[in-house]
Parts: structure tokens; sequence; C-alpha cells
């Protein structure tokens, strides 16, 4: 199993969503986060000052897929996240040695 992480914008969520639903991915975890990468920051007026904003507002998706599912879920968030400017985000993928589902008791793949 592996977890992808996904920071995306927020603009795009609900786009994100149905296209995973659309090829059977439904079970996600949605944060709000603030980060900076290549976009860096931005500027703001307040009180008439202008003030340096240096971490942008993203949503970060946690999903945990078998193994033979990564590759088509990567493949819907980068198509339906992307609007080509800098800042669209970024993903992660990283092993899951074991997942449990609390309710049921299901271990590995049958948790998900």
């Amino acid at each position: 199993m592996k977890k992808i992480e996904a920071i995306i914008r927020h603009i795009k969520l609900d786009d994100v969503k149905t296209a995973l639903d659309e090829i059977g991915v439904r079970g996600m975890t949605v944060t709000d986060v603030k980060g900076a990468g290549k976009q860096k920051g931005y500027t703001e007026q307040w009180r008439g000052s202008k003030l340096a904003i240096f971490l942008n507002p993203k949503l970060e998706l946690k999903i945990v897929v078998p193994d033979d599912r990564v590759a088509g879920v990567i493949d819907t968030i980068v198509q339906t996240a992307r609007t080509g400017e800098i800042g669209d985000g970024k993903i992660f993928v990283t092993n899951v040695e074991e997942a449990v589902a609390i309710r049921s008791g299901a271990r590995g793949r049958d948790a998900l």
C-alpha cells in the first residue's frame, strides 16, 4: 500500500474529489495547510502598510491505496489540479506498512 499526499489549490478540491470518485477512490483526508515553494509568498496591504506573506494557503489530501492504484490516482490528481501556473502543488508517495480499520478490525487492503 502507498500513501499519496497531494498539496493542491483550494479551488481545485471539488474537481479532484469528483475525478477520484469517478475512478473509485472515495477515502481521503483533507487538511488546510500553509507552505511556500517556488511560488514564494505575496504582499498584502493592511492598515496602509505592506505585509509580506511567506506562506500560501493550500489543501493537503492524504489518500492510501493499494500499490496497483497509485499511478491512476496520481494521473487523476495531476490532470484535475493542474492550472499550469506556479503554485499548483506537489504529490508525495510513501510506503504504508499496515492499515487497520478500527470498527471492523480489517487489516491491509481490506481496511481500505
